[in-house]
């Protein structure tokens, strides 16, 4: 009973933590993600057209659309307190980097203006200002990971964020400077979500992507915003009809569905794991049931001379084995939900790092779960209690014979 009711316990709790995972992972994806995404099949980029446009927009349940070009860039910042009297491009023919100079290769993503009404970074702006133009001059917001790297000083008017494009790697070494295109971009605001967002990410207005990678009307991507109430399938479903075989339609949990199928694997494996500590603690009921067989063989005989049937008897021995596991399953589920329950408003376990997304280890415990826990239970018990059940009517339908 002790062994069921453990196992069960720790069953219960793993499960949590892989439920309280995913929901955290999805929680993360949302605020940076979109709801919908629309990407080519092939290739990196479509060319995006009034009528594709007006027909995205026309489709039931869509509130915003967002045009989106997003690629690789390298970026350069010169900390204010170190600025030198010429212009900063004076210094990009120089391998070594001035004093107060920092570099690093981020993804730029370029959207149009709408993308702030979204409202998905709303809540993460840690410093400044959640701006794509400021004094009618392209702004950027970008991650707290770059602007540690960087130094970047938002509250700063004057020093500009210099992003870098490659354009031809075939150019002339003569000329490295017609081998890239330049722009520059004020930072007016910082954003932390996730270590793996903060430090590769900024956000510039889609004009000025275009002109550095000189994209004209091709995107990268398209992210939708739905209306309140509107059905998310129900949405993607018209999108795929619309768009046809050339798009993709991605919902937030498919633009991460390899981390999602892997953790569902994590989770089913860790619980077939424990599935078999499970069984391993009902062998000993099994074992304890056929030495109560041998032992109460003449309490057997007993009761088939007073009249009771094989099917009788053989009951007896198969809810002997409910009641020992049905109470460790009982107290294991009763455990392990306690533990679940304070994890999750207390925290009794944190996640050991100062700058992790969240301070104590994610939990969230799902009735779906526990009834699953208990059907392997009952299925369990069913099985190792049928041979000694079996054993113990045997003798009594030999006799008969």
């Amino acid at each position: 009973m002790l062994g069921v009711a453990i196992s069960t316990a720790a069953l219960i709790i793993v499960m949590s933590v892989f439920n309280g995972l995913g929901e955290l992972l999805r929680s993360l994806y949302t605020t940076f993600d979109p709801q919908i995404k629309i990407e080519a099949v092939q290739g990196k980029s479509f060319l995006m057209t009034d009528d594709l446009r007006n027909k995205i927009k026309q489709a039931k349940g869509v509130e915003i659309l967002t045009e989106v070009i997003e690629d690789y860039v390298y970026v350069r910042y010169q900390q204010p307190d170190n600025l030198p009297e010429d212009e900063f491009d004076s210094a990009y023919s120089h391998y070594e980097l001035p004093k107060g100079e920092s570099e690093m290769v981020v993804t730029m993503k370029g959207v149009s203006d709408n993308f702030i009404d979204q409202h998905r970074l709303d809540e993460s702006i840690i410093s400044g200002d959640l701006l794509l133009h400021k004094n009618k001059a392209p702004a950027a917001i970008v991650g707290k990971g770059i602007r540690n790297t960087l130094s970047i000083s938002v509250e700063s008017d004057f020093v500009p964020l210099r992003i870098y494009y490659v354009k031809d790697l075939k150019g002339s070494a003569l000329n490295p400077a017609s081998m890239y295109a330049q722009a520059a971009v004020m930072p007016v605001g910082v954003f932390s979500i996730e270590k793996n967002y903060d430090e590769n990410y900024i956000f510039v207005p889609l004009e000025t992507a275009q002109q550095l990678m000189n994209y004209g009307d091709k995107r990268t991507s398209l992210e939708i915003k739905l209306k309140e109430g509107a059905g998310l399938i129900s949405v993607q479903n018209e999108l795929k009809k619309i768009l046809g075989e050339t798009f993709q339609v991605l919902s937030n949990d498919e633009q991460h569905k390899d981390l999602y199928r892997l953790l569902k694997l994590e989770k089913l494996f860790t619980t077939l794991s424990l599935t078999v500590l499970i069984a391993v603690a009902a062998l000993n009921i099994f074992f304890s049931l056929m030495m109560l067989v041998i032992d109460k063989k003449k309490d057997i005989s007993i009761l088939s001379s007073l009249g009771a049937s094989p099917p009788l008897i053989r009951n007896i021995f198969v809810a002997e084995a409910f009641v020992i596991s049905g109470v460790g399953a009982l107290i294991g589920l009763t455990f392990g939900a306690t533990l679940v329950w304070f994890q999750d408003n207390v925290g009794l376990v944190g996640m050991g790092m100062e700058n992790a997304v969240a301070m104590n280890y994610p939990v969230k415990l799902m009735v779906s779960d526990m009834l699953f826990v208990a059907l392997i239970i009952m299925a369990i018990t069913v099985l190792i209690s049928w041979l000694p059940a079996r054993a113990a009517t045997r003798s009594i339908e030999l006799n008969a014979l």
